[in-house]
């Protein structure tokens, strides 16, 4: 703790003369630190969301004058239609990902037991695809839920993800930001 708080002036040395320039000098300029004694250490942590006292808020007020002024409050999401996108987010994730890995695995087998030589771009093309339909997954599998708790969609969600994806640009078309 003593060498972190000292205030000696530090010089760094290069092992060797940088190879562009013989001339240059060996010796990096010097750095010196400097500390109070008297200064006590305090920790100044007031980000936001970490302050001592909450702010006071009138919640009932603001979501009355919210709501009746500006449409900009997200609606909530039904449980129901939450869990399938859940559900689709999952499969749509999960299928492309496992995939890939297992395809990963018959590469290495193959090579590792000399049956085929595996070019190297297969893997890396195989990943590239599979790894990639996994992040779009995400998308898909959110858009292609169907979003009324009433009704449960088809297999694929082709059609929900089609009127869900014209839905989804006209709120942003509307100025609803």
């Amino acid at each position: 703790m003593k060498t972190l708080l000292s205030s000696e002036t530090q010089q760094f040395y290069l092992p060797k003369p940088s190879l562009r320039n013989p001339r240059t000098a060996t010796i990096l300029p010097a750095i010196i630190k400097t500390h109070k004694q008297n200064q006590s250490w305090k920790l100044h942590a007031n980000a936001k969301g970490f302050s001592g006292t909450p702010p006071v808020k009138d919640s009932a007020a603001k979501k009355s004058s919210n709501n009746k002024n500006n449409k900009s409050e997200d609606e909530e999401i039904p449980q129901v239609v939450f869990e399938r996108m859940i559900r689709r987010i999952l499969v749509s994730v999960g299928v492309p990902m496992a995939t890939g890995l297992a395809l990963l695995h018959l590469f290495g087998e193959a090579k590792d037991r000399n049956l085929w030589d595996v070019p190297l771009w297969l893997p890396f093309l195989t990943t590239l695809i599979t790894f990639g339909a996994s992040t779009l997954g995400i998308a898909y599998g959110t858009l292609s839920s169907s979003w009324d708790s009433e009704r449960k969609g088809s297999l694929l969600g082709l059609e929900e993800a089609q009127r869900n994806w014209v839905e989804m640009w006209k709120e942003e078309n509307n100025g609803q930001w």
